[in-house]
C-alpha cells in the first residue's frame, strides 16, 4: 500500500513540475510583451494630448461655436467600443471590464462594437445587439483600423444613428495595479472655463468649425488607439502577474508533495524493517 502511495505522489510531483514550467515559460512571454505594450502605450499619448488639447482650444475660444459633436441631446441609442483580452489566464483583466459595461449597459439601450475574442463571446452569449464581430483579435487590431472605426462611428454620430458612444478599457496604472473604466467619446463636453478663457491667438485654416469637423474623427481614432494599448499592457501586466503566483503555487505543491512523499517512503521502510525483525 505504502509503494502504491509513494507512487501517486512521485505523478503529482511529476504533473506540478510540468505546469510549473508551463506557468513560468508563460510568464516570461507575458514580461517580454509587457515591455513593447509599456513602450507603445508612452509614444501613443503625446499624440492624443495634442489632439485633445486643440479640440479644446477651438471649443473654449469659440462661445457662439456649433457642432453635431458638442450638441446635448437625450440618450436613446448608446454604442459601446468595449477592449477585452484575445485569452484567459490573466486574473480578473477580462472579468473586471466585462463586468463593469454589462452593469452599465443593463439601464440602457445600446448597440456594442467587441473588440478581442473574450468581449465577442461574452457578448455574443448574452444575445447583446453587436455592431461588429470583425475584430475578435485585439493583438492584431492596427492603428488604421481604429481609425477606420473611428470615423464609421463619428459618420454615424452625426447621422442620428447614435446619440452617446462610450469606451470601455483597462487602464494601465502600474505593473501590479489596472483599472477598468468606461469613457465618454461623443458628445463632446465644452469645459466650465471656456467664457474666461477668451479667444485664442491660434488662427485656423480655412476656420475653426472646418478644422474641428476634421479633427474629431482623428480624435477619437486616437483615443480609441490609445484605450487599446492601455488595455493591451494591462492585460500582459495581469497576465504576468498571474502566472508568476501560480508559479509560486507549482512550487509551493511540490514543496508539500516532496515532505509527504520521504515521509510515506521513510514508513514504508520502517514497516520492512518491523515485518523482518518480527519474522527473525
Amino acid at each position: 500500500m505504502a509503494g502504491v502511495s509513494t507512487k501517486e505522489i512521485k505523478n503529482r510531483i511529476r504533473s506540478m513540475e510540468s505546469t510549473k514550467q508551463i506557468t513560468k515559460a508563460m510568464e516570461m512571454v507575458a514580461a517580454s510583451k509587457l515591455r513593447h505594450a509599456q513602450a507603445r502605450v508612452t509614444n501613443s499619448r503625446p499624440y492624443f494630448e495634442i489632439l485633445r488639447s486643440t479640440i479644446s482650444d477651438i471649443v473654449d475660444s469659440n462661445s457662439d461655436f456649433s457642432s453635431p459633436y458638442l450638441a446635448e441631446r437625450p440618450i436613446r441609442k448608446s454604442v459601446y467600443i468595449v477592449i477585452a483580452g484575445d485569452r484567459g489566464l490573466a486574473g480578473g483583466y477580462n472579468s473586471n471590464i466585462l463586468k463593469l459595461v454589462q452593469s452599465e449597459l443593463e439601464s440602457k439601450d445600446a448597440t456594442v462594437l467587441p473588440i478581442g475574442r473574450k468581449a465577442v463571446d461574452f457578448f455574443r452569449s448574452r444575445k447583446l445587439p453587436l455592431l461588429t464581430e470583425s475584430y475578435t483579435e485585439a493583438a492584431t487590431m492596427s492603428i488604421g483600423d481604429c481609425f477606420s472605426v473611428a470615423k464609421q462611428l463619428a459618420k454615424a454620430y452625426c447621422r442620428g444613428e447614435f446619440d452617446e458612444i462610450v469606451i470601455g478599457y483597462t487602464n494601465f496604472v502600474s505593473v501590479l495595479s489596472q483599472t477598468p473604466a468606461t469613457l465618454r467619446l461623443l458628445p463632446l463636453l465644452q469645459s466650465d472655463q471656456a467664457e474666461q478663457k477668451g479667444h485664442s491667438d491660434i488662427v485656423y485654416e480655412p476656420g475653426c468649425e472646418e478644422v474641428f469637423e476634421a479633427i474629431v474623427p482623428e480624435y477619437l481614432g486616437g483615443v480609441l488607439y490609445g484605450a487599446l494599448c492601455e488595455s493591451r499592457a494591462a492585460e500582459q501586466a495581469a497576465r504576468r502577474t498571474a502566472m508568476d503566483s501560480a508559479t509560486q503555487n507549482a512550487e509551493e505543491m511540490i514543496a508539500d508533495l516532496s515532505l509527504k512523499f520521504n515521509q510515506a517512503r521513510q514508513a514504508a521502510i520502517t514497516q520492512e524493517i518491523t515485518e523482518i525483525v518480527a519474522g527473525s
